[in-house]
């Protein structure tokens, strides 16, 4: 006899559900589907694909690993699928050109990495890993075919990306026609029940729905989640754009990036990446209209308990007090790490300088850090690219707004 899941109620399940969601297709069939589970004691497969070819996840990707990770606690069954047969493939969406595929041993070692971090959000215990190659990896050419003659080139180029690289003549490799399906045989081999994806993964998770239903399994619900914008406030999170939240960054950098957020993200922050009450929710939003009260307060607030979340309240409290000591006193971190150069060594041009510590990349790159206004020696701004320092004595150099390292000259 199964063990009682002591399931909440099904509109107490909704309630949590719909928060931050963006679309549920079809919300009706989600509540037959949590009526049923409560009917029979058992729980709903709650399936989320992983991407491996990024193994560094931000506070974008918690988004839906927060939403994944409540359906956990409505007393769900989580199944993390690893797509390391997929990731040799690479999904094409919100795609311009073909993604560069991966090696099965980088697919399969990213999505070790990819778990090690989810599982600060996830109840590591209570969720289920599998890897896609385990089915995948055993389809025949002639299965292959099957399941291709199940859907049309026709319904294919409905997708977003593939027509308008259609209409633009970019090139649409026939393997990435066959990611949605492969996706699709994911949700078919785990009998999933709801799959979760941003709203970029629409397409794909419809696609599920339909092969399902080839294969004689009822259709998945799909739930999408927005796509959290990045510090910037104009793009999508993501590390190319250098305007992410990393959640194995440092104490010190969640809480800096944190605050440099736009104003009108706030709410979202919270509403999308935190676990705050309805009411304190509430509370925000009438704080955010009163135009008495700064928003860097909320900032401070939501920055804490980012910090919190991945890495302690000690941590949060030490970020919060070296960030005032730097930015707000003034001051220096209390550890600044040093860069020490030869003997014999007496001068350095400031862009050779700025590189030679890792602060850039190019020359180019450098070039503007100096021209923005982003460096300063002994708290001095530098403005004139071809300043020459001189290393004679022990200075401070600081590089943006949380990049500081000590020059010492050899004797």
């Amino acid at each position: 006899m199964n063990k009682k899941i002591l399931f909440p109620p099904v509109n107490q399940q909704m309630e949590l559900i719909k928060r931050g969601t963006s679309e549920i297709i079809p919300e009706e069939e989600l509540v037959k589907k949590l009526e049923k589970s409560l009917k029979e004691n058992k729980p709903l497969n709650i399936k989320l694909g992983c991407d491996p070819t990024r193994p560094d996840l931000h506070i974008g990707h918690s988004v839906v690993l927060r939403k994944l990770a409540q359906f956990q606690q409505l007393g769900h069954q989580a199944i993390l699928i690893i797509g390391d047969f997929t990731g040799m493939i690479g999904d094409p969406s919100e795609r311009n050109s073909s993604r560069p595929s991966l090696s099965f041993e980088e697919a399969r070692e990213n999505g070790k990495t990819y778990f090690e971090q989810a599982s600060k959000i996830l109840d590591r215990d209570k969720t289920k890993i599998v890897y896609n190659s385990e089915w995948l990896g055993k389809m025949s050419f002639e299965d292959v075919i099957k399941l291709s003659s199940k859907y049309t080139i026709a319904r294919m180029l409905e997708r977003d990306d593939f027509t308008k690289r259609y209409k633009n003549g970019i090139p649409i490799s026939m393997h990435e026609f066959l990611y949605p399906l492969a996706q699709a045989m994911d949700s078919v081999a785990i009998k999933s029940d709801i799959e979760l994806g941003g709203t970029d993964q629409k397409f794909n998770l419809l696609v599920g729905r339909d092969i399902q239903r080839e294969f004689g399994l009822p259709p998945q619900v799909i739930l999408t989640m927005p796509l959290l914008l990045g510090t910037d406030g104009v793009e999508k999170m993501s590390k190319s754009m250098d305007n992410y939240i990393g959640i194995n960054e440092t104490p010190k950098e969640i809480y800096g990036k944190t605050l440099s957020i736009p104003d009108d993200l706030i709410y979202l922050y919270y509403l999308l990446t935190t676990d705050v009450t309805d009411q304190e929710l509430k509370s925000i939003k009438q704080d955010l209209d009163n135009q008495q009260v700064n928003p860097r307060v909320l900032k401070r607030t939501l920055a804490r308990k980012l910090v919190e979340m991945y890495h302690s309240s000690n941590a949060a409290i030490e970020a919060e007090r070296e960030f005032d000591n730097i930015f707000v006193k003034k001051g220096l971190p209390d550890e600044i790490p040093t860069y020490s150069f030869e003997k014999g060594k007496s001068v350095i041009d400031i862009l050779e300088l700025i590189m030679e510590v890792g602060f850039a990349s190019s020359k180019s790159e450098a070039r503007r850090l100096v021209e923005q206004g982003g460096v300063t020696i002994d708290g001095e701004k530098i403005n004139d690219i071809k300043y020459i320092l001189k290393l004679d004595i022990e200075r401070i150099l600081k590089v943006g707004k949380r990049n500081f390292v000590k020059i010492i000259c050899s004797k």
